[in-house]
């Protein structure tokens, strides 16, 4: 038996087929810049692909990233490698329990000479912050910080400073010594598109760093492209094409946090205290383009949404007493949802 297709539809089927195939060339040739970007930083930087994929995503997305790992896994290293290869303003600031407001975002000085007060303002006012240690600043800075994160502004007195365009914070944080930090608020936790877990390195990755180290240092990476080339790649990843049906599946991961007994997720009712916000639906939905992005496709795939959801997830989800008794984490549960949400 054979089924013929009336020509019309055939027509219109090749047409489709072409035109995903153009949208695919022109993100490919979008896309060839990061080839440069990877080639710098892999001369310093040894595995850690994950970590280098997600500060591409957050880059793209103009948004904000914490990495979570012990010392010494170059998580630090990493982010100063791939600022280094962009033309923009990079600064790294140490948070430590006895930095000020003021030493972020900056203050109002004196001037004896005219009797007035100019603004002298802080490290935060680059293109790239890196937030070293971030959970050992105390509140106050926090509080600093998240005006910064989701206004890109400060207010210094009673006047307020736009920060420059792109403004993004990459921070970082040790997940194993406590003495002397402070957790962050779920406010500032939520402003952070993605949370990366840092990993050690495998056998064969480590045995290169040993190599590297023994050997002659290589020369600091070189900026490679510009903050133009950074904004125009963003407008791409905008225009990349997102079907209903994965729109719909971005929403039925996320409702799954929030009443997973509505969602047919009953057992996971009691593990979870609060669930995902609406920034997560659209941090899930824009990091998938920047991941469709990142493969050369233009458009997304339900493999998208799930490689980039735990990162976009994990820290938003606020799991129950029960749970910390039983050893579950935010991990497991975004794990178990996306493993039984029905794919489309």
């Amino acid at each position: 038996m054979f089924l013929i297709v009336p020509k019309e539809n055939a027509s219109n089927h090749e047409k489709s087929m072409n035109s995903v195939q153009q949208l695919n060339e022109r993100i490919r040739r979008e896309a060839s810049f990061l080839q440069n970007v990877l080639a710098e930083t892999n001369r310093i930087i040894v595995g850690q692909e994950r970590l280098m994929n997600r500060l591409l995503i957050a880059l793209l997305c103009n948004s904000h990233l914490l990495i979570e790992g012990v010392p010494g896994l170059a998580k630090t290293l990493a982010v100063r490698t791939l600022a280094a290869t962009i033309s923009a303003r990079f600064q790294r600031i140490q948070f430590t329990p006895d930095l000020l407001p003021a030493d972020l975002i900056g203050t109002q000085v004196y001037n004896p000479r005219t009797g007035e007060f100019a603004p002298r303002l802080g490290p935060i006012f680059s293109n790239i912050v890196l937030a070293d240690e971030i959970n050992r600043a105390p509140a106050k800075v926090q509080s600093a910080l998240l005006e910064a994160m989701e206004e890109r502004q400060v207010t210094i007195g009673d006047q307020t400073y736009p920060l420059p365009d792109p403004f993004l914070v990459l921070a970082t944080q040790n997940p194993i010594e406590q003495a002397g930090t402070y957790p962050l608020p779920e406010a500032q936790l939520d402003r952070f598109m993605l949370k990366v877990i840092v990993d050690y390195p495998t056998r064969q990755e480590e045995r290169l760093i040993l190599e590297r180290m023994a050997g002659d240092v290589p020369p600091p990476p070189q900026a490679v492209i510009g903050v133009d080339v950074i904004q125009h790649a963003r407008e791409v990843v905008n225009s990349i094409y997102v079907d209903e049906k994965i729109k719909d599946y971005v929403l039925n991961i996320v409702f799954a946090t929030r009443d997973p007994g509505a969602n047919g997720l009953k057992d996971l009712r009691t593990l979870i205290d609060y669930g995902a916000s609406p920034r997560a639906t659209i941090f899930l939905l824009r990091a998938a383009k920047a991941h469709a992005f990142l493969r050369g496709r233009g458009y997304v795939t339900p493999d998208d949404v799930k490689a980039i959801a735990p990162d976009v997830l994990r820290h938003r989800i606020v799991v129950t007493f029960e749970a910390e008794a039983e050893a579950v984490t935010p991990a497991q549960v975004v794990q178990q949802i996306l493993s039984r949400v029905e794919v489309p």
